[in-house]
Formats: C-alpha cells, structure tokens, sequence
C-alpha cells in the first residue's frame, strides 16, 4: 500500500520530478536497475509516458527506457524542489 504522497512511475505524466522510494519485485530486476542508476533516494524525471509502451525517464544525468512492467515497480514520492 502506498501512502498519499507516493505514485508508481508507470501512471505518472510527463515532466513529473520524484524521488525513488523503492523498487520492488526481485532481486534480478532490482539489480538491473540499480546498474542504471535506479536507486531508493535517487532523482528522477519521466521524460515521455504515452500510457502505453515503454517510458523515458532521466535518473542521474542519464535517459533510460523502462518497460511498463518494470515502472510498475518502482514507487516514487514527489520532489517539488527536485533541481534538473
């Protein structure tokens, strides 16, 4: 359950500035997203979410593609001061 403040990056719209709060599912996917740069404490950005099809995200000064399953397990809180 998440609380009032957190969103699961796959609904979230374009322009979006979060921070990761946790990334759930199993180890080999947390570990895939961790070699990103996809951590619990890191900015992120959603560059482009159509609703369908893979997402863009920046994380790190770097542009990733995540499948809508993958975004799906990621949770993020708002970060209204987030800097680019």
């Amino acid at each position: 359950m998440t609380s009032a403040n957190e969103f699961i990056l796959s609904d979230l719209p374009d322009g979006f500035r979060g921070i990761v709060a946790r990334v759930t599912g199993g180890r080999d996917l947390a570990a895939r997203l961790a070699a990103m740069g996809l951590t619990a404490g890191t900015q992120i950005v959603v560059l482009q979410n159509r609703g369908f099809g893979p997402m863009l995200a920046c994380v790190r000064d770097t542009r990733i593609a995540l499948g809508r399953s993958q975004a799906g397990l990621v949770t993020v809180y708002e970060c209204p001061t987030a800097a680019n």
